[in-house]
């Protein structure tokens, strides 16, 4: 995909933005095949990598082994995250996890584990599709839920062998308001949100023309888990 051929740039903007250093732990929740994983390990970091895809960690092990490097890929639901205060900094990028609903509350809960898995004063760096560019660029077969604040699509995946396999993909999409309640609701502090797309990850003010947001926020002591807006 296009969009991943931007991985060193974002990797190079968080590990500014996060105040990573050689040795940190870092836990990237919805790793996928590990692109951000892999780039934070060449930079020296002790990261932990958690899908729910087994065939996306088999990915992500193979290209560890075939770059030398050490990954902890780990097969997961970020539903249902069981890391207590162990990282220095998580990082839910591109949908990876956060903004893929099955059901109500999914977001908060990947949002509460991503909390709880980071020590007092640890860094979180979530991204989340953009509600007013899901609805200003609406594609001509995509649907918005304007109650849930869902947007639909039929999306098609590519294996390695290149077959082809078309699915629906439901993507909820947030305000910057809402990332900042749903930081306050946990208790982290310095909550900045940026409008970034995909290998432009920059500290711009939120805007109506690029897809996504990112949240970056430092815990606190007495951070707490998010309750449902």
């Amino acid at each position: 995909m296009a969009f991943t051929k931007g991985t060193e740039q974002e990797v190079a903007f968080l590990w500014d933005a996060l105040g990573l250093r050689d040795g940190a732990r870092v836990l990237d929740v919805g790793c996928g095949p590990g692109r951000h994983s892999l780039a934070l390990a060449q930079r020296g970091a002790q990261v932990t990598g958690v899908d729910i895809s087994p065939e996306f960690i088999d990915l992500a092990r193979t290209a560890a082994h075939d770059g030398g490097l050490s990954v902890d890929f780990q097969v997961g639901d970020a539903r249902a995250l069981a890391f207590d205060a162990e990282f220095d900094a998580a990082i839910c990028l591109c949908q990876g996890a956060f903004g893929l609903p099955e059901g109500p509350g999914d977001d908060v809960a990947v949002f509460a584990g991503l909390v709880r898995a980071l020590r007092p004063g640890g860094m979180l760096a979530l991204s989340a599709f953009s509600a007013y560019f899901a609805v200003r660029f609406l594609e001509e077969h995509d649907t918005f839920d304007a109650d849930r604040g869902v947007n639909h699509e039929r999306a098609t995946l590519q294996d390695g062998d290149r077959h082809e396999r078309q699915f629906d993909l439901w993507t909820s999409c947030w305000t910057p308001r809402e990332l900042r309640q749903l930081a306050a609701a946990a208790g982290l502090a310095e909550a900045a949100v940026y409008s970034v797309a995909p290998g432009k990850y920059v500290a711009e003010p939120p805007n109506l023309e690029t897809p996504e947001f990112l949240l970056v926020a430092r815990t606190a002591e007495g951070a707490k888990s998010p309750e449902p807006l």
